[in-house]
Order: structure tokens, then sequence, then C-alpha cells
């Protein structure tokens, strides 16, 4: 299991124009490009802790992994890519069916979807992005470095890849993301997986890179009350501060399916911290009971239902159903409820 952290190569925009979000914020705060990227992989992790999540098996950060990105550039840069003034551009039709994967929900491909992205001059195809972004003529970046394209930093749909090339191999077994990366990140990744593997149609998952593609949906909150620009926006130290424990904030987004978009509500917040507290009370009574159940058939029951809506495309909300009727059904007795819920 690898999370990434792509410190470099996130533009203001979805596509290959714009400032680096990191280079903007380093000037605009007076700081190094180094330090905030710290400051908010520091800030992630924490949260991560807060929320009791396991961590991954490593952390992969993108500018550890510069050569071999520029590797793995080269290897694909003369069937697939071409050069322009402001870098090094992936040929999207030199790929078999490119987009796909944004077309899997919807109807919507890359043709419905270039109003999102920015007119480069000299792109072949407007779905085309960049490898290597050159860093313009006069300019100097706190992150760059020497490429055979010139000086510049790396795409961010390249970083990607190559970190989990790296440390997973292709194909490897999952890979995880929001939606929004659905219609072109994603798809951006998975031609570059292509090239890099010399793979051919989609209809063969594995070509992707990766044997399944999950997606997660949005956290939307719709009073209108929270922005950034009012200066209060949903941050898991503001539920804090509020009085609420993390784990509340879990418990919420667990109760719905992670593909299904949810709505925040501070009565959804203190209604999943009050099905949480239910919950552990229960369990602290079962885990000062002594009994044992030994082998005994009605642990099957919900057992089963709970594991059954976990491989129903992790169908937790129904899981964590299963869960609570195991803890107050009044025909198990102490010592299968505590073998069930351990």
């Amino acid at each position: 299991h690898v999370i990434n952290i792509t410190d470099v190569g996130h533009l203001t925009d979805d596509a290959d124009e714009g400032e680096d979000k990191m280079e903007r914020m380093a000037a605009q705060r007076a700081q190094s490009i180094w330090d905030i990227a710290a400051h908010y992989t520091a800030a992630f992790k924490a949260d991560v802790a807060a929320l009791n999540i396991r961590e991954p098996a490593e952390w992969t950060v993108a500018t550890d992994y510069i050569e071999p990105m520029l590797e793995f550039a080269k290897s694909i840069a003369e069937k697939h890519c071409y050069e322009l003034e402001s870098g090094l551009y992936f040929d999207v039709s030199t790929v078999a069916d490119y987009g796909r994967l944004a077309r899997a929900v919807t109807e919507d491909g890359p043709e419905e979807n270039i109003g999102r992205i920015d007119t480069v001059a000299g792109k072949r195809n407007a779905a085309d992005f960049a490898i290597w972004r050159k860093t313009p003529a006069g300019e100097t970046r706190q992150m760059e470095w020497d490429s055979p394209w010139g000086k510049g930093a790396p795409g961010w749909h390249l970083e990607c890849s190559v970190m989990s090339e790296a440390k997973l191999g292709f194909p490897f077994d999952i890979h995880t993301g929001g939606i929004d990366h659905r219609e072109i990140h994603h798809p951006n990744e998975i031609a570059q997986n292509q090239a890099r593997c010399d793979c051919g149609s989609l209809d063969e998952a594995s070509h992707s890179g990766a044997r399944i593609w999950m997606h997660n949906n949005f956290l939307v909150e719709r009073s209108g009350k929270m922005s950034k620009s009012s200066g209060e926006f949903l941050r898991l130290q503001l539920l804090i501060d509020k009085g609420f424990h993390p784990l509340a904030y879990r418990m919420m987004c667990l109760q719905a399916h992670y593909r299904s978009e949810l709505e925040f509500s501070w009565d959804g917040l203190r209604a999943a911290l009050v099905r949480l507290k239910r919950m552990v009370m229960q369990a602290e009574r079962l885990r000062d009971s002594a009994a044992t159940p030994g082998d005994h058939p009605k642990l099957s029951g919900p057992q089963d239902a709970f594991g059954t809506a976990m491989a129903d495309d992790l169908n937790t909300p129904l899981a964590l159903t299963a869960f609570v009727d195991a803890l107050g059904t009044k025909k198990l007795d102490l010592g299968i409820k505590r073998h069930v819920i351990e």
C-alpha cells in the first residue's frame, strides 16, 4: 500500500498551463517551496493519524524520483511524444482507447472535456499533455532540474506513473483517487502506462497499469457559509476545535458509500458522533466480558453479513448496519458478540 506525495507539478488548472501551485504559494508567503511542501505533508500525516487511518507501507515523494521520471520519459519519448517550446508533450493518438476510463460511467470523453484544457500552441491534439514542462525563458523556479528537453519540472501525470511503477510494478492491483481525476489525470496516467509497457487495447484492464481503478466522490458543503475567502473552510482541526472527536467525522464518511456524494452538515456530524459513542460503549462492555463462544454456529450470521457488505464494492453503510445489529441483538451471548467485533 503506497501513498504518493506530489510535492511538485501541480498547476493552477487541470491541464498544462498556469503557475505551479507550490511555486506561487512560496512566492506569496516568501518561504522556501521545500518548507511549504514539508508543512502540508506533515499536516496531512497528522490528520491521517488523528483519524486512526492505518499508514501505508510506504510514502513516496515526487521529488525523490526525478531521475526515474527522466528515464521513464526518455523511454517513451521517441514513439509517443513530441517537443514544443514549452516542453515535452504526450500524443494521446499513439495509444489505444485514450479516455476510456472517463467514459466508463458517462459518455463524456476527452472530446467533450476539452473545454477544461487550455490551448497550447503547437499541440497535435487538444487532449495532449505535458510530460516535462520547461522553465520559461528568463525565469528561475525553486524546483527545476536539467533534462534532455531543457531545465524544468515533470508533469503531474508522469510523477504518479513513475512512483507506482517503482514501488508496485505494472500491473498492480488497485489505483485509487478522487472522482475529479477520472476525466483527465487518470486517463493521462493510463496512456503513459500503456506507452511504457507497450500495451494494446484497454479491453485488457491490466494494460492500464492497474487492474482496478476506484474513485471516491466529493464531500460537499451546501450552506455557503464556508469558503476560503471567508477564512473558514472544512478542515479536521475545525471539527476538533468545535468539540468533535475526529472519529465522528470518519464515522460520518463511512455511513455513505465511497462512490456517492456526501453532504456535510453539523447535524449529520452530531448524529455520527452519537452512533459512534453507542458503539464504543457497547464494545467496552463486551471487552470486559470473560465469556468465550467456542465453536458456535451463530457466529457465521453476523460475520457473513459484514463480509458480504464489504465484498460488495466496499459497502460500508451496510457493513456498519451489520456490525450494529450484531452488537445490539439479544439472540447472541456476550462471548459470541465479542468474537464478532474482534
